[in-house]
């Protein structure tokens, strides 16, 4: 065992709070920075429009620079986060969001017309890129930090994290922008991001075993034997491996029809309510703050949920039964916020159908890494890279159809969309691992 009082010298603090969920909460503000910086462009929009000449299918393409970047890295981004480790990856992919973030309200300074459309388009693009392995190499920290039993919890409690970002998004550069100006509501919420790379960058490390204020008792309390470290010697066929297994694809596909959902109702929902509901912007700022709201309570309580229920029925059964009651609902609750008469009536059925896909972040998230275990870094790659595939199918669609107004035209898809990935779940077994023909004894 290692030698405690050094551990003293350099972390005197008491262990009130295990080392784990401090690292949890480094985790959860890179996420909650990424959500803020991800959603803003979308709010600022609406002044950034007639202030730069844009029209709203240029901010449609802005939106999806992003979506192709944050893509495109999700399962490089992953692989390069095993082979480097979480600690020096969040601090160089920390940076590149900043600066690519900084580019949108400093650039028409000195730019304007096609010249600055081509540069934000290429922020956004590196931007995006940047913020793409944040949430694999968190499930390849959370893979080592926690035991089993908790991985849906802190997937479903990041989650959170990331609906409250979303959350706060809308009222607050609203009013910034009403106080101020879209440029310095844009600067002034991406320059946290700064501290936060700081201080990870002095405390993170990537595993229980690495860092000096981990007590014996807390590394006791992971287990017998303690989670062993991310493989950082992935192979191009353990890669190879990883893309063509089954588990890993029907996740991957029932995750792409979700984020059509998702990203629906969290980029969209500002603008909805500002065209087809006609509130003003700080009604509509702070109304569109309660979606992602719902749906943070709902991705928190569903990583309960979901730990409770694997524990209970076992991993098979407890991480199927949420998609498959939810993701449903969420689809005839997207029916009702069209079809409802009330503004406030369709405000309230966006919320509950946010919430309800958002129940099932912690099933995802533990079921791929159950099944990718050493490689979950990557296996989550290939996850959120056909999440936000969703992302890139709903963008230019809802762009196109909602400069149409064809708002309701936009949700029906999401009906359906949701529909056929809660039936994927049936074809998942999160205990079957990669490389293994028959389900894992001890996951089950």
């Amino acid at each position: 065992m290692r030698d405690k009082p050094a551990a003293s010298a350099s972390f005197p603090s008491p262990q009130r709070i295990r080392v784990r969920w401090k690292i949890f909460l480094f985790l959860f503000g890179f996420g909650f920075i990424a959500y803020v910086q991800q959603r803003s462009l979308t709010v600022a929009s609406y002044r950034m429009m007639p202030d730069l000449g844009f029209t709203q299918m240029q901010i449609g393409w802005l939106e999806t620079a992003l979506l192709v970047g944050y893509t495109a890295l999700q399962f490089p981004g992953g692989v390069l986060g095993q082979r480097l480790g979480a600690r020096l990856m969040f601090v160089v992919i920390g940076l590149i969001a900043f600066a690519s973030c900084m580019v949108i309200p400093l650039a028409p300074f000195l730019l304007q017309g096609g010249a600055l459309l081509g540069v934000l388009l290429a922020a956004q693009l590196l931007a995006g890129a940047a913020q793409a392995p944040i949430f694999p190499v968190s499930a390849g920290v959370f893979e080592t930090w926690f035991t089993p039993d908790k991985w849906p919890l802190v997937q479903g409690l990041q989650s959170l994290g990331l609906g409250l970002g979303a959350s706060l998004t809308p009222p607050l550069i609203a009013w910034l922008m009403t106080a101020f100006d879209w440029r310095r509501a844009l600067a002034w919420t991406t320059l946290p991001a700064l501290l936060l790379i700081s201080w990870w960058a002095w405390y993170g490390r990537n595993s229980p075993a690495e860092h000096p204020a981990v007590s014996a008792e807390e590394l006791a309390e992971l287990g017998a034997e303690p989670p062993a470290s991310v493989d950082s010697s992935i192979s191009w066929s353990r890669v190879w491996t990883l893309m063509r297994n089954r588990d890993v694809l029907a996740l991957t596909g029932s995750y792409v029809c979700m984020n059509y959902v998702y990203y629906l109702l969290a980029n969209w929902c500002f603008l909805y309510l500002l065209q087809e509901r006609h509130f003003t912007v700080l009604e509509s700022g702070w109304l569109a703050s309660t979606p992602p709201l719902a749906a943070a309570i709902g991705a928190g309580a569903g990583g309960w949920l979901a730990s409770v229920l694997g524990r209970r029925y076992g991993v098979r059964t407890g991480l199927r039964i949420l998609p498959l009651l939810s993701l449903p609902t969420a689809g005839v609750l997207q029916f009702l916020a069209v079809d409802a008469t009330s503004p406030y009536l369709a405000v309230t059925a966006l919320a509950l159908c946010f919430a309800c896909v958002e129940l099932n972040e912690g099933p995802y998230w533990a079921a791929i890494m159950h099944v990718g275990r050493a490689d979950t870094m990557a296996a989550s790659g290939l996850l959120n890279t056909g999440g936000n595939a969703g992302g890139l199918i709903a963008t230019p669609i809802v762009a196109y159809l909602s400069s149409h107004h064809a708002w309701t035209s936009a949700f029906l898809i999401g009906t359906a969309f949701a529909v056929v990935s809660a039936a994927a779940w049936l074809l998942v077994d999160p205990t079957r691992r990669v490389g293994s023909e028959a389900p894992a004894a001890a996951a089950s």
